[in-house]
């Protein structure tokens, strides 16, 4: 299959390429500074450019069987006015402007668009969420709605479409464990407030097969959460990983810390979700990292 990408150069981008590839199918990308991105992707690859916001022209997309949708503002940043219109718009006036250059396009057939476990709000105390729940009411579930309802756009052009709903992504390289790690080693580790909210993770090689599981099952379709199986609280997230690094992980980062520092967005850490994968595991999807200890023992096994 020919797949067309967009975010090829963020945290997820080169490792879902390279499994694409290794997977058999031919890799599109499309990004704002082209020469960067093939600079860091396997040989092979091709490109044109795309910044979200500019209309796309649907040459870009000529000949792809299916789109994988990542590119976007990074939403682990202040929350500042300027940096809300910010996500907002790379998240819903992007999604827009490339499912307009898909239905012109006309060969697209497969469209998988991530979006992200804020779709479900915050303060749910601990509820058990699958993808038939009802969308949360602050700014992050508010941003993965519009997000969600662009990207189902596609499907007024017969284009298969599904959502991935993703949580917190595990790898050293980057994200949230990228910056706890440094702090867990020196034995400072610490749960983040009362530590009873949950921690919807995944393993980044978990997330990468189930986008390309995504993409290659014609059944399925629709929301998707990307998750473990296995959601845990802070808590225990804080613990498991220090024991993993064979450090103490006794302390607490106070929740009036965490907002004086983060301001609003504090409170993805502070409220979080307790995700279940379940239209993944129903569609046959296997989880080669399905428990907290495994995935962290082998993340950090170097």
């Amino acid at each position: 299959m020919r797949v067309t990408c967009t975010g090829a150069t963020g945290f997820l981008g080169p490792g879902l390429v390279q499994g694409l590839l290794e997977a058999g199918h031919t890799v599109h990308v499309l990004s704002r500074n082209v020469e960067h991105a093939l600079g860091r992707l396997p040989s092979g690859v091709t490109g044109s450019f795309f910044d979200g916001s500019t209309p796309l022209s649907p040459d870009a997309l000529a000949g792809a069987e299916g789109v994988v949708h990542l590119a976007g503002e990074p939403v682990d940043q202040r929350w500042t006015h300027e940096a809300k219109h910010r996500i907002h718009q790379s998240r819903v006036e992007g999604t827009r402007v490339l499912v307009e250059a898909m239905k012109g396009a006309g060969c697209v057939r497969h469209f998988v668009c991530a979006s992200a476990v804020g779709f479900y709000g915050g303060a749910r105390a601990g509820q058990t969420l699958t993808e038939e729940d009802a969308p949360g009411d602050d700014f992050l579930a508010h941003v993965c709605q519009g997000w969600e309802a662009e990207a189902l756009r596609a499907q007024e052009a017969g284009i298969r479409t599904v959502r991935l709903r993703i949580g917190v992504v595990l790898h050293p390289a980057g994200g949230v464990l990228h910056r706890m790690l440094p702090v867990f080693r020196m034995g400072a580790g610490a749960k983040v407030g009362n530590g009873q909210q949950y921690v919807s993770w995944v393993h980044r090689e978990d997330l990468f097969g189930l986008m390309r599981f995504s993409l290659e099952h014609p059944t399925l379709s629709g929301p998707v959460n990307a998750t473990s199986p296995e959601p845990v609280t802070n808590a225990t997230f804080a613990h498991t990983l220090g024991a993993v690094l064979e450090r103490p992980a006794a302390l607490t980062v106070p929740g009036l810390v965490l907002k004086a520092r983060f301001g609003e967005m504090a409170r993805v850490a502070l409220e979080g979700q307790r995700v279940m994968p379940r239209r993944a595991l129903e569609a046959g999807f296997q989880f080669r990292y399905p428990d907290l200890t495994g995935a962290l023992r082998d993340l950090l096994a170097s």
